[in-house]
């Protein structure tokens, strides 16, 4: 049954026109790098910098947000979850799988752009590349348990994810001191930062703190999905 709700989810990922972003997305990105690298001497110097503002900040939580709404909240929108939920299926065995989809889509369609675009710029430091691949993973599985614990609670997850991803994320934890500390982005470059001794690095917590808090988030999130499911399952047998 596992197969079955995962072949379900990608036929819903890419069965709308909204799944072309996850395309287009990963592909400004390259593009942009590739365009960089072609008429602009020592991309090498603002390589991790780009990698971050654009890269980490916006296009990774966007594509995160579509592969996360996209999994499950059509569902629910559209009535069609009702299928599954009708099935003899733990309710964590649903949230999970989709999950493990949309964490595999961002792992094609964000990670893999986010090294390649690294090695595009420079390629003389591939350790930062595969930090930053990393870090969008890692990023992705935090964002995913969050948008689709959004996705169970609200009607209006995509509209509010989009404000989190661009407000919170791209401005909120890039700029503001006190919310950069509640950032999944800064949780994240503190890994990067780990990993890599590019310039332009400077997380708002240490290690040891950003991961407890993406493990505690990526935890709460599929917990309060899973729970908030099967209240759906009890509203819809009323």
């Amino acid at each position: 049954m596992v197969r079955t709700i995962a072949a379900l989810t990608f036929s819903t990922l890419f069965g709308h026109r909204r799944g072309l972003l996850l395309f287009i997305l990963p592909g400004v990105l390259l593009g942009l790098c590739v365009l960089l690298a072609l008429t602009v001497d020592g991309t090498a110097d603002f390589s991790a910098a780009l990698l971050l503002q654009f890269g980490l900040a916006v296009i990774v939580p966007l594509v995160s947000l579509i592969a996360a709404t996209g999994a499950i909240a059509t569902e629910i929108d559209d009535g069609s979850i009702v299928y599954l939920l009708s099935k003899p299926i733990k309710r964590s065995a649903i949230i999970l799988t989709k999950a493990a989809v949309a964490i595999g889509v961002i792992f094609v369609l964000a990670a893999v752009p986010m090294v390649l675009s690294g090695l595009i710029l420079d390629h003389s430091d591939p350790g930062t590349a595969l930090a930053f691949g990393l870090g969008t993973l890692v990023a992705g599985i935090a964002y995913t348990a969050i948008f689709i614990a959004l996705s169970v609670i609200s009607g209006n997850a995509v509209t509010i994810g989009l404000f989190y991803a661009l407000l919170w994320e791209s401005v909120m934890g890039q700029y503001v001191a006190g919310a950069r500390a509640l950032s999944v982005q800064q949780w994240t470059l503190s890994l990067i930062h780990k990993l890599s001794d590019a310039p332009h690095l400077d997380p708002a917590v240490k290690l040891p703190i950003g991961a407890f808090l993406l493990v505690a988030v990526t935890a709460a999130g599929l917990v309060l999905a899973t729970t908030r499911l099967r209240s759906l399952t009890l509203s819809s047998a009323e």
